[in-house]
């Protein structure tokens, strides 16, 4: 016998069964469980590729989706302005003067607003929209590079109206728009205008309650009866001291009251103030959450409420300054007596010292 040592050696090779080697065993191939274990894979897949809800990730698409919201809300913005831009008269336009840009140098934007009333309102001594009629509110602001001045000028302060004589400040309005009164404004104070904001009191209301109203806080009760009062279609109001949550129609209705019955002893002063209130009031809800789940509409809305000069950026820019500025406290015109106009009307008179020293608190 040959001795083990001579054998050959062999080395063993194992190949894995063939693919089909089942079948030509004449096995059956097992499939119960493959669709199962797809399922299962896939699962395991989508696990690893799904990113956690992490704080992080959370606070991520949040801002996006304020991003998406404020972008929208620009866009209409600035469209609305362009639509509204376009109104305001070439003559009011010359009238001004330049300054530097918002909200980086202080400029002062003259605010007027007429008696005007939409067709239909039978408010006594208004005029319908469209026709001449005369200043109901004159304000001067005074915004940018952290300034923050407000001066509002009693519609019946005798002035003298450039190239008319003595009247009633409101009546520059009548006579020549809103150029003459800018032209009015500047020589009887001796300040420039950089800018013109006229109210739109047919869509004020809308601006109000796309904010969902505004709480102004009152020095004492208000009641009146605008337009006949609320039985006869028009406004009544009847406001007591402190805060009152006002909607659109309310707060118009109270920017126009010329007779307190609660007070019948106010002047023109109390109710000059009164609109400054007002404007505290809208200023304090613009930042406001509720007014930013509201912000598209009153982005849409807020440049249809006036007519201005000014293109939507520098309108962004006008609002930027005034919320940086902080609120003033309202500041208004003494008259030290009155006066007749060559109308025969009654005025106020102002005196020279008091406009020196308010146009240079006004400027400071």
């Amino acid at each position: 016998m040959p001795d083990d040592r001579e054998r050959p050696q062999y080395t063993r090779y194992r190949s894995r069964p063939p693919l089909l080697g089942g079948l030509r065993r004449g096995r059956e191939p097992e499939f119960r469980d493959v669709d199962g274990v797809r399922e299962e894979r896939r699962r395991r897949r989508g696990r690893a590729g799904r990113k956690p809800w992490t704080p992080g990730r959370v606070a991520k698409w949040i801002a996006i989706a304020v991003g998406a919201w404020v972008g929208l809300s620009l866009v209409l913005f600035l469209i609305s302005a362009q639509v509204e831009q376009g109104k305001v008269s070439d003559s009011a336009e010359r009238a001004l003067n330049t300054a530097g840009p918002l909200p980086f140098t202080p400029n002062t934007i003259l605010v007027i607003g007429s008696d005007a009333r939409p067709r239909g309102t039978g408010e006594g001594g208004a005029n319908v929209v469209g026709e001449p009629s005369r200043s109901d509110t004159l304000m001067l602001i005074r915004t940018g590079g952290l300034k923050s001045a407000r001066l509002s000028i009693p519609r019946d302060t005798v002035v003298d109206i450039p190239g008319h004589g003595q009247d009633k400040i409101n009546a520059a309005y009548a006579i020549g728009g809103p150029a003459l009164t800018i032209t009015t404004v500047e020589r009887y104070l001796g300040l420039e205008v950089n800018h013109l904001v006229e109210v739109n009191f047919d869509n004020f209301p809308d601006f109000v309650d796309s904010l969902g109203g505004v709480d102004v806080t009152l020095p004492k009760p208000v009641r009146a009866e605008l337009d006949g009062g609320d039985d006869a279609g028009g406004t009544s109001l009847d406001l007591g001291r402190g805060t009152n949550h006002l909607d659109g129609r309310l707060a118009l209705a109270l920017a126009r009251v010329r007779v307190n019955r609660a007070d019948p002893g106010e002047d023109d002063i109390d109710r000059a103030e009164r609109q400054q209130r007002i404007l505290n009031g809208i200023k304090g809800q613009l930042l406001s959450g509720s007014t930013f789940l509201r912000l598209p509409w009153v982005s849409w809305t807020a440049p249809k409420a006036i007519r201005t000069d000014m293109s939507g950026p520098t309108l962004l820019a006008l609002f930027t300054a005034i919320e940086m500025g902080g609120n003033p406290a309202p500041r208004v015109l003494r008259p030290s007596g009155v006066a007749t106009t060559p109308g025969g009307g009654s005025g106020l008179v102002v005196s020279e010292d008091e406009r020196r020293s308010e146009a240079r608190r006004f400027l400071d």
